[in-house]
């Protein structure tokens, strides 16, 4: 049932982001990108609308530079972070890779670590470094034990990573689900299912056993994952029959193409249905799917620059981009 003293709350928050949601790209200004003769000349294109800033002199720090802005933004104009933290947590289980990584290597790789998850970045550091893993949130601390345990016995970095990306993902459906709010709870459903695909398309083709799915796949409500499992077990077009009868049937031809091309479909799954939010006035729905259509962006903008600077003609390149929110 909605809550209606929190969707009067966010009544300020949603009429601020309308404004916002001006300067998101559109179509055509995707396309002038797109078409740009060079990586420089749309890079150039981005800087001459603000993107970047003054200390932002390379590629990566203008995109940096442009989440902290949506995250400042956000922060800004919402009554409280924790219900979009849906969106914060893959950096923070992101940093706790890294943490665990450089704490095996006695190295320090501090440009590795993101600074805009629930938690600061120097916190999860010290947590694994000293073995106080009580410093972090409890969705973070029992993962962060295990996982550092079997680094420490094993040396298996790629196993540890399974461990914390399945963490991630249930952390992620907690959080949705915690959000209160139905477009955000649907939308960590199909992030979880849309990962776990992945992970049994790259099982199957590289001959995993069912013991490493039950190891990496999450559950979800949009999918049986005993039923994924049993058909990345019996090969692609075992997958791609399974996925006919959910909610990805739309997405099986570009699975079939590319790992990347069904993330693609996916991602604008989640854009179609962020549609809706436009004409929402109240709870924070909008301001979620403005954070999508704002990290979509900020994607999109990152493969076009690369598909650029790799020479890739221009209509590989639109293949590639996500739809616009505008």
């Amino acid at each position: 049932m909605t809550n209606t003293y929190v969707d009067k709350s966010y009544a300020y928050a949603v009429a601020r982001l309308r404004h916002a949601e001006l300067s998101l790209l559109d179509k055509a200004a995707m396309e002038q990108l797109i078409t740009a003769k060079s990586a420089e000349d749309a890079e150039k294109l981005l800087r001459d609308k603000g993107w970047g800033g003054d200390d932002s002199e390379d590629t990566e720090s203008m995109f940096a530079a442009e989440t902290r802005k949506l995250w400042d933004y956000v922060e800004e104009i919402v009554p409280d972070m924790n219900v979009f933290n849906v969106f914060r947590l893959r950096d923070d289980f992101s940093n706790l890779k890294a943490a665990l990584k450089e704490s095996v290597m006695s190295y320090e790789y501090p440009g590795i670590y993101s600074s805009f998850g629930t938690v600061p970045s120097e916190t999860v550091r010290n947590a694994v470094k000293t073995r106080t893993y009580k410093e972090l949130p409890v969705i973070m601390a029992d993962i962060a034990e295990k996982a550092h345990e079997v680094f420490l016995r094993t040396g298996d970095g790629q196993l540890c990573d399974i461990m914390v990306d399945k963490a991630c993902l249930e952390a992620i459906r907690a959080a949705g689900t915690a959000s209160g709010c139905d477009f955000i709870r649907d939308y960590a459903e199909l992030k979880t299912a849309a990962a776990d695909v992945n992970i049994a398309v790259r099982a199957c083709h590289t001959g995993k056993d069912r013991d490493f799915l039950k190891l990496a796949l999450a559950e979800s409500g949009i999918l049986s994952i005993n039923g994924l499992e049993s058909a990345a077990l019996s090969g692609e077009d075992a997958i791609a029959a399974f996925l006919a009868n959910t909610d990805f049937a739309a997405a099986v031809s570009d699975l079939k193409k590319s790992p990347a091309a069904f993330e693609r479909r996916c991602d604008n799954l989640i854009n179609d249905r962020m549609m809706s939010m436009h004409y929402e006035s109240f709870g924070p729905g909008p301001v979620a799917a403005y954070i999508i259509a704002r990290e979509n962006e900020i994607k999109s903008v990152r493969i076009v620059l690369a598909c650029k600077q790799n020479g890739f003609s221009d209509d590989k390149i639109r293949e590639r981009v996500r739809d616009t929110y505008v």
